[in-house]
């Protein structure tokens, strides 16, 4: 058994929904982007972006998932799971 202790508290679930909107936001310029705190490192996620035109919809959620994987990244992400992800173009 692994026990990990963290040094500082995980940041707020709508602390991290604003740090994901504005990710995503960056990396799809022009993005309309709504994200929902489910639970502490869970979340619901919607984009409305010109960039998903012509693609599929795992490459639009692919789209998403590359402008918000630092924050999913090792053992202490703040994001844990996106439980939900509608992905639209304009």
């Amino acid at each position: 058994m692994v026990i990990q202790i963290l040094s500082s508290p995980p940041p707020e679930p709508e602390e991290t929904a604003t740090q994901l909107e504005q990710a995503i936001r960056e990396g799809l310029p022009g993005a309309e982007a709504a994200v929902r705190a489910i639970s502490p490192g869970h979340f619901e996620v919607e984009v409305v972006s010109g960039v998903f035109e012509g693609l599929s919809r795992v490459k639009q959620q692919q789209a998403v998932y590359a402008t918000i994987k630092h924050l999913m990244a090792g053992d202490s992400a703040p994001v844990h799971a996106i439980d939900r992800m509608v992905t639209r173009t304009p």
